[in-house]
């Protein structure tokens, strides 16, 4: 897939600047399970997960403008109302614009695993942000996290059990390949080529 071009309107910038969660069910135009995808690169999950799922509402981050404005871009040509994309740092924005126990899941695929070590500090899932998350979760809510860095993955995993999600497989455990699963753009050359994904489901307890 060529890499997009730059488009010149940025988009899901009005939730940047918001103190407060936004009325979701007026931004939608209905009720339904609210859901956020964290790092949604060349958007191919969030594409599909919202064809898949019409009736969720998702809501995808990601701070490459180039991606998250070709996401939106392709979303809104396909006519497809339930995505929007936002060009943030999700770090920063989702503390804010996300009520306790509102989301429904949280999707992260393929985190940058900063190899430096003095780079660690970057990495999306920090105990405070685990927890942050662990709380918008709304009871029985789903933690969906696939990396193709086994010790990353161990780590995320780690930290997110420590926080209070339930691994259904046992702690440390990885979750096998689901095909009913919406892999993301990177996910389907690794499923084509064979290369291993790490993969867990993990749930807040009701």
């Amino acid at each position: 897939m060529p890499r997009p071009r730059l488009l010149p309107e940025p988009v899901g910038l009005k939730f940047v600047t918001q103190e407060t969660p936004p009325d979701w069910d007026a931004e939608f135009g209905y009720a339904g399970p609210l859901e956020l995808e964290i790092g949604s690169g060349a958007g191919g999950h969030a594409l599909e997960y919202c064809r898949r799922h019409p009736e969720v509402r998702f809501i995808a981050f990601e701070w490459r403008k180039k991606y998250a404005r070709d996401t939106q871009n392709r979303a809104d040509k396909a006519g497809m109302k339930n995505l929007r994309v936002i060009e943030a740092d999700a770090r920063f924005v989702v503390p804010r614009i996300f009520a306790p126990n509102s989301l429904s899941a949280v999707h992260l695929q393929f985190p940058d695993p900063w190899w430096k070590r003095a780079h660690a500090k970057r990495a999306v899932i920090q105990p405070a942000f685990a927890q942050l998350l662990y709380d918008k979760l709304a009871p029985g809510g789903l933690f969906d996290m696939r990396t193709d860095v086994k010790d990353r993955g161990e780590s995320m995993l780690l930290i997110l059990e420590s926080v209070g999600f339930q691994n259904p497989l046992g702690s440390g455990v990885f979750h096998p390949y689901d095909p009913e699963e919406v892999p993301s753009t990177r996910e389907r050359r690794y499923l084509s080529s064979g290369e291993p994904v790490y993969r867990a489901r993990l749930r807040k307890p009701l």
